[in-house]
């Protein structure tokens, strides 16, 4: 299905003229496309989406700020694209400050932007899924290498704009999938568990996923908590001095903030937490289902508070940070926090 095709590019830009402050994934909702297919009609350049030759390029162009985003939360990290390694079929980037994971069967388009804003020009890299919807992007601060920015996007071009793309329909959530005759396996397994990483591996083989998992595990392996313990489990971290690792993530890249938080900010539906080099943006409005999980591993359990909209969807995961290399783990303090936060009752279901 070509879903650009349902408007002409002179539409697409009569609207986004119509509404110069609205967010350009609230607009390719608004307007049944995707979001892809806006930057295309502004002629916004085309550039390679091959992970192998944007993140080394990235590497070039000094300090920029990361963005990872989903229906409901928004990651932003700003630092330095270092210690690239790509894989057939999961890639990373590591470091302090930019810690990604990225699938790159799901990296489609690539555009390089130029725009006019109140405050200046800003320039972006912005890649999208076959549907169109942004896997990752790209900005572009006081600090960046704009020589190298340049060199860049001369060297990942594609050639000339072009005003459409072919883009196929956006596939739904997958919704919990449960297999109750498997319930005594999947926590016999789950008990055995030396790695996080076995997990999703441990579901797919039992015919669920992840969250059919979790409503299916019981104690002592996940607790459900009320929707609004994500909200109050940020706040709560907000005043504590716990280091935690916050994943948010879509099908095509999961980036990392490691860390503590600290300015928390409400405004409308959204919590923000804006401390320097890191921002999250979360639609608490959307959050349906909060889970406690503990997962065994060799270095001790690995506990969790991760949250999914009213679809299914994974919205978030929280982790109490583990370092060895530094002998720091906040596990406890995170677990404790953990036993504060509203259970889910049956009244609340």
């Amino acid at each position: 299905m070509n879903m650009a095709m349902q408007m002409s590019p002179d539409a697409i830009r009569s609207h986004l003229a119509e509404h110069p402050k609205k967010r350009a994934r609230d607009i390719s909702n608004m307007l049944g496309i995707g979001e892809a297919a806006l930057l295309a009609a502004q002629g916004a350049t085309p550039i390679s989406a091959n992970l192998d030759e944007v993140m080394p390029a990235l590497n070039t162009v000094g300090a920029v700020m990361a963005l990872t985003r989903n229906a409901s939360a928004v990651h932003e990290k700003t630092g330095i694209y270092e210690n690239y390694r790509g894989g057939p079929h999961a890639s990373m980037v590591i470091n302090d400050d930019i810690d990604m994971r990225m699938f790159g069967r799901h990296w489609f388009h690539g555009f390089a932007d130029v725009t006019e804003t109140e405050s200046g020009v800003r320039r972006s890299l912005q890649f999208f899924d076959a549907a169109g919807d942004a896997v990752h992007k790209v900005y572009a601060r006081e600090d960046t290498d704009l020589t190298a920015w340049e060199a860049l996007v001369k060297n990942l071009s594609k050639g000339d704009p072009v005003e459409t793309l072919d883009l196929q329909a956006r596939g739904p959530a997958e919704a919990a999938k449960i297999n109750q005759s498997k319930a005594e396996a999947l926590r016999t397994e789950w008990a055995k568990l030396t790695d996080t990483h076995q997990f999703l591996r441990l579901v797919s083989k039992m015919g669920m996923n992840r969250l059919g998992a979790y409503r299916v595990a019981g104690a002592p392996f996940v607790t459900p908590l009320a929707p609004w313990a994500l909200n109050d489990a940020i706040v709560a971290l907000g005043d504590s001095d716990t280091e935690i690792m916050l994943f948010v993530g879509n099908q095509g890249c999961i980036q990392i903030h490691t860390g503590q938080i600290n300015k928390i900010k409400p405004m409308g539906p959204w919590q923000n937490i804006l401390d320097p080099g890191f921002n999250l943006h979360l639609r608490t409005d959307h959050v349906a289902e909060v889970w406690a999980v503990e997962k065994p591993t060799k270095r001790g359990p690995a506990i969790s508070i991760e949250a999914f909209d009213e679809e299914g969807a994974l919205i978030l995961q929280m982790f109490g940070r583990r370092k060895e290399s530094d002998k720091v783990d906040h596990t406890g303090a995170f677990l404790d926090l953990i036993q504060t936060l509203p259970k889910l009752h049956t009244e609340d279901a």
